[in-house]
């Protein structure tokens, strides 16, 4: 459906940023996105700054890229992920400013 909504977005738009929004709802993925805020990282060092499992991570990572949040790109025998948009670290720290005032 590409009706806009008030001459805004339509609603396909809106439901990608809707499931942008579910994905951050998600500590370990807001944990991988500090991880590769600076440059793009290899999976096994995002498992180390994470701290959590290699598959778990591995699934919240896929989930990341697949929503657009996260750039992939092989090197050799390794994956690095990286920000799509840097813009979601802005968002972040609004929501974090917004939770302790």
């Amino acid at each position: 459906m590409t009706k806009k909504l008030r001459n805004r977005m339509t609603l396909d738009e809106l439901e990608r940023i809707a499931l942008q929004f579910r994905l951050l709802g998600e500590p370990t993925r807001l944990r991988i996105l500090e991880a590769v805020c600076d440059r793009p990282r290899a999976v096994n060092d995002i498992v180390a700054a994470v701290g959590a499992a290699q598959a778990n991570v591995s699934k919240h990572l896929s989930l990341m890229a697949s929503a657009g949040l996260l750039t992939r790109e092989k090197r050799g025998q390794s994956v690095f992920y990286g920000l799509k948009n840097p813009l979601i670290l802005s968002v972040c720290a609004l929501m974090h400013t917004q939770s302790t005032s």
